[in-house]
């Protein structure tokens, strides 16, 4: 077939290049896939040291965005596993993104009465906030728990006011337990890994006052929060072609058919609510180590907003697409912050112009910019393999014009 016609055929099944680009990595073997996604990784890691001049952030550091974008990604994989994969509309899940950073700056802030950094070799002064890590993600996914059990039997609107009220709750107690969490003044000193001292970085290279040079603070804690993405990104991947993701996906497109199936709803939503939960926490922890400093305002129903917004705009149920949208979410605001309107800075605007967004998404394409697509999610691969129509072989050859078919005869026809 030639390249003429074979563009003809694509166009013809309504093929775009996103699908012939996805089709092309579907057929490839897996550990060609490896070999492929290492070097792209390994180009994504060193964006920020390279600084690529038409990407750049000419108000603010790039490393910093990047790092903001490392965790933004991975709060929005977190919420596609409730949003895009279960169906489940949280908007509150700023609540689990809160709990996470308030577990690591009670147990290792001074302002805290509940610090417990040095006193003992489990939160030694250097790995606290790794130490932390761990506690953070098993506190939210049993906030997480708590909440769902007596919640996801509700549906649709319901249950997304009461994830607001959620978050909410949660933003109103940090304000309001002074005497715990030191209220509207927040928790100063959290914990970070103190890596590379030395004379001229006398606090490491994770330190918050670490910004000279090309690879500052944010650039290293950009690549914590890559090694994070992507672990995450594999549990999650493996979790959605196992019976697990099977049921969230039967359950996002019609819970009362899954339920007469046999799928045990309630009891995947609480999966998928305790999953995202935990991924919100870990988002926290990240967030609380690299700013170390939380308050309150930091976790309003505003950038709950966003978080979803990222979900919306990249493609609800595709981990990929959600990354492009936190992306999005991120580094735009970031990158026309050096542009004046008037007194104002452009990127100030972002919430009109993200709403804008949304609005015109939801017109002209409102399965997000890069949607999931229906497809098998067990041995998916293999039946890919097996049934997709090669389209580089060449036509058959042309034997002539096919003999014609005899009419039938009529019963009765032979009188």
């Amino acid at each position: 077939m030639s390249a003429r016609h074979a563009g003809a055929a694509d166009a013809a099944r309504g093929r775009g290049v996103g699908d012939a680009i996805r089709g092309w990595w579907n057929g490839l073997t897996r550990p060609m896939q490896w070999l492929v996604g290492v070097p792209l990784i390994v180009l994504i890691a060193l964006l920020p040291v390279w600084r690529p001049p038409l990407l750049d952030t000419p108000g603010t550091d790039f490393g910093g965005v990047m790092a903001q974008f490392a965790m933004v990604a991975l709060i929005a994989i977190g919420l596609n596993v409730v949003v895009g994969q279960a169906g489940l509309l949280d908007l509150g899940y700023v609540g689990f993104y809160a709990v996470g950073a308030y577990t690591v700056g009670l147990l290792t802030s001074p302002n805290s009465p509940w610090n417990k950094m040095g006193t003992s070799e489990f939160f030694s002064t250097d790995w606290a906030w790794l130490s932390c890590l761990p506690i953070a993600v098993a506190i939210t996914a049993f906030t997480g728990l708590l909440l769902g059990t007596p919640t996801l039997r509700l549906r649709g609107d319901y249950l997304a006011i009461v994830t607001l009220g959620f978050g909410e709750i949660v933003r109103l107690l940090a304000d309001n337990l002074t005497d715990v969490t030191n209220g509207g003044q927040g928790l100063s000193q959290i914990a970070y890994p103190h890596l590379g001292e030395s004379e001229e970085k006398p606090y490491g290279v994770f330190s918050a006052g670490n910004t000279g040079g090309d690879v500052n603070s944010g650039v290293w804690w950009f690549w914590v929060g890559m090694a994070m993405v992507i672990v995450v990104l594999l549990l999650v991947g493996n979790l959605e072609r196992s019976r697990v993701g099977r049921a969230w996906v039967a359950i996002r497109e019609d819970e009362d058919a899954a339920e007469i199936m046999g799928v045990p709803t309630f009891k995947f939503k609480l999966w998928a609510f305790t999953i995202g939960a935990a991924i919100g926490g870990l988002s926290g922890a990240l967030y609380a180590g690299q700013v170390q400093f939380i308050n309150p305002t930091g976790f309003n129903v505003i950038n709950s907003m966003l978080f979803l917004c990222a979900v919306v705009i990249g493609g609800q149920g595709n981990k990929l697409g959600v990354i492009v949208g936190a992306f999005i979410i991120v580094y735009l605001p970031n990158r026309v912050m050096s542009v004046q309107v008037g007194d104002q800075s452009l990127g100030d605007y972002k919430y009109l112009f993200f709403g804008l967004a949304l609005v015109v998404l939801m017109i002209f394409r409102p399965q997000g910019l890069f949607p999931a697509r229906q497809k098998l999610l067990a041995y998916g691969r293999q039946v890919y393999q097996a049934v997709r129509r090669p389209s580089d072989v060449a036509d058959p050859p042309d034997r002539g014009d096919p003999e014609p078919t005899p009419e039938p005869v009529a019963n009765g026809g032979g009188r």
